[in-house]
């Protein structure tokens, strides 16, 4: 039985936007959808009358959230399974335990009371460089939240930190029947200075045919285990997280891989993975990766 897709709620616009994506993404995979809403009133309700009949607004509040949200959820999708829960802990909390049951989470790019302008909300970034799952963080212009592309971008750094961003990638290229553009970015060494430019472009080539190889080499068993998937390599030169950030203006969902390594309990996510997550035109995939 496969594990639910897991959606943050917090009645944000954000939020709403990351239940709509959602639902679209729990049909095409076939998988339940479980809203989760994190409340903390409780914790501060033994400090109100015993004898007191009236319910606490925060718990009113909690309730309608995770309500409404799954009732929105319902009507995009009647096909789809829903069911939602207010949990009684933080927002980090609650996303963090959920992601070990979880095929993956979803959250929207910023939550309520963000402070205007901000590029991302601070419980979207902590769970996405923290949680033992995939998370999607639903970001972007509205074509490409509605999948108007078809295109998904996975980017390909050392195959060893993005196995399972690629099987994943190629799991939703599937699912959506899109186009599977695998990108790895190069760059010529800091210290690599060529005065006669045919040398300078030898050099070049150079680069280029040893990522060539490393994406061919990357993709190889995801391309085995879904031949139907159109898949289109490109080796581009420059910085990662400026040739993914190029390519996400016209994707419906760009992949990432992020190492995990035991026993760290700070952040991880890597800088390719920060920069998209700010600044990507597109939903966001961060896909762990054990060291």
């Amino acid at each position: 039985m496969e594990l639910p897709l897991v959606v943050g709620v917090d009645g944000s616009d954000s939020s709403l936007e990351a239940v709509d994506w959602a639902v679209d993404e729990a049909a095409r995979l076939g998988l339940s959808l479980r809203l989760v809403h994190a409340s903390l009133w409780e914790r501060y309700e033994g400090r109100r009358p015993s004898f007191s009949t009236d319910r606490p607004a925060e718990e009113v509040l909690a309730e309608h959230i995770a309500a409404s949200c799954a009732e929105r959820a319902q009507l995009r999708d009647p096909q789809v399974k829903v069911s939602g829960d207010v949990l009684p802990d933080d927002a980090v909390s609650v996303l963090l335990h959920a992601a070990h049951e979880s095929f993956a989470l979803v959250t929207g790019s910023r939550g309520r009371g963000e402070i205007s302008g901000v590029l991302l909300g601070s419980v979207s970034l902590t769970v996405a460089a923290r949680a033992v799952c995939p998370v999607v963080v639903v970001r972007g212009g509205q074509r490409n939240r509605q999948s108007s592309f078809g295109r998904v971008v996975v980017g390909v750094g050392d195959s060893k930190e993005g196995s399972a961003a690629v099987r994943f990638a190629f799991r939703e290229a599937e699912a959506r029947g899109s186009a599977l553009h695998a990108v790895r970015a190069w760059r010529r060494p800091a210290h690599e200075h060529v005065d006669h430019p045919l040398v300078a472009d030898d050099a070049a080539g150079a680069h280029e045919e040893r990522a060539s190889a490393l994406l061919t080499d990357a993709l190889r068993d995801a391309v085995r285990e879904h031949p139907q998937v159109d898949v289109h390599r490109q080796v581009l030169e420059g910085p990662a997280h400026k040739v993914l950030l190029d390519a996400s203006a016209e994707a419906d969902l760009m992949v990432v891989g992020a190492l995990r390594r035991h026993g760290h309990f700070g952040l991880q996510l890597g800088r390719v993975a920060h920069a998209l997550l700010h600044h990507a035109e597109c939903p966001v995939a961060v896909v762990p990766q054990r060291a």
